[in-house]
């Protein structure tokens, strides 16, 4: 297998006045799949064709064991692709796609019968080796997409947003199917994407990335529950974080945000941890999982109330989204409570929210805010 070791990364296009890509640096460890997310242009799939040699480096190096591949062609860095449009040949058969690049390379033909076989039982492709591509459904296709990648037995597998043109039940079917063949197989995989669901459901790691440059990396529950700011708060999360103005103050030697709407007492912060941000403006985090229509049982929830009207009611099915606007400030926060509401839009109540869970981050800089040790 492969560790690949990306190292102050910079992607340049002539004109432009900023980089595409700017002083990324990560390393990916040997079986680890690494999902790089963020928004449309922001650098990501840039950097999986600087890496896959398809793009010129302006600076920085790529390493793969140790070894710079800057300067290796793409051919020789053994390295798999599988593209968001398939790249399939029309006029071949499964079979054919499948061995193509195994073809190209020489290898026998007995050996070539048995990773393309052994890749199409897999895959689930045995049945459909003698179709040609148009015969098969999007969700096939993009398996043999992913069977062309496997047949070469690469060091790395890189994904540029594969599953983005499948419809929504297919994409999850695909989704569940690459994250068991990366089980199985455990190659060293770089996968790019927009979908935070692909990201927090297939990495082992994600690397997420704003403006051609890297914010936060992690573990998906470590990144979700600990975001490095704003940007990571809302982009991490459906609906996103809510975010308020607030401000930080002292009371009994404990720190309480002051929003518009009342006063937060916050049960893991205290006022000395705080130092710097006590008597200065901030902005007040919590996800719409800690909002509740109602205080959960058993008291496991130190609950603050704040008197709110509701916008917006939006039934999902298992659970329902509820948008309101806070009283006197008419900020809005998205809550995720029960299915069986009775809450309608423009009723009046107090929605509680989850003290304890409650995030900082500096108004100044939009970064966390982290307790002094």
């Amino acid at each position: 297998m492969a560790v690949v070791t990306v190292d102050g990364l910079c992607k340049r296009y002539r004109g432009a006045a900023a980089p595409a890509v700017h002083d990324v640096t990560f390393t990916v460890a040997d079986r680890e799949f690494m999902v790089l997310l963020g928004p449309s242009g922001c650098g990501k799939s840039t950097v999986l064709r600087m890496i896959a040699g398809l793009e010129p480096i302006t600076s920085g190096t790529v390493s793969i064991d140790g070894r710079v591949v800057n300067q290796v062609p793409a051919k020789l860095r053994d390295i798999a692709m599988v593209f968001q449009s398939y790249a399939l040949y029309p006029h071949m058969t499964v079979y054919d796609n499948l061995a193509f690049g195994l073809r190209r390379r020489n290898v026998e033909h007995a050996e070539i019968d048995r990773r393309v076989e052994a890749a199409a039982k897999k895959l689930g492709l045995a049945q459909f080796l003698k179709r040609k591509p148009h015969a098969l459904s999007g969700g096939q296709r993009q398996r043999v997409a992913l069977g062309r990648a496997i047949v070469r037995d690469p060091r790395v597998f890189l994904f540029d947003e594969p599953l983005s043109n499948l419809d929504a039940a297919l994409r999850v079917t695909t989704r569940n199917e690459l994250i068991k063949q990366q089980h199985d197989i455990g190659t060293t995989s770089i996968y790019v994407t927009h979908d935070q669901v692909e990201a927090m459901t297939m990495g082992h790691s994600i690397c997420i990335m704003n403006e051609g440059k890297i914010v936060q990396i992690g573990r998906p529950l470590e990144v979700y529950r600990n975001p490095a700011d704003t940007f990571v708060a809302k982009f991490l999360g459906n609906p996103p974080m809510n975010l308020l103005k607030g401000r930080l103050e002292t009371q009994d030697g404990r720190a309480v945000a002051h929003l518009a709407a009342g006063a937060v007492v916050l049960p893991r912060r205290s006022a000395a941890a705080l130092g710097r941000y006590i008597g200065r403006d901030v902005i007040v985090g919590v996800r719409p999982e800690d909002l509740y229509e109602s205080a959960p049982a058993g008291g496991s929830v130190e609950v603050v109330r704040l008197p709110a009207r509701v916008v917006a009611v939006e039934p999902l099915g298992a659970e329902t989204l509820l948008v309101v606007t806070l009283d006197p400030s008419n900020e809005e926060l998205i809550a995720r409570i029960g299915r069986d509401t009775a809450l309608r839009s423009g009723d009046r109540f107090d929605i509680a929210l989850d003290a304890a869970a409650i995030h900082l981050f500096d108004s100044a800089t939009t970064k966390a805010i982290v307790q002094a040790s």
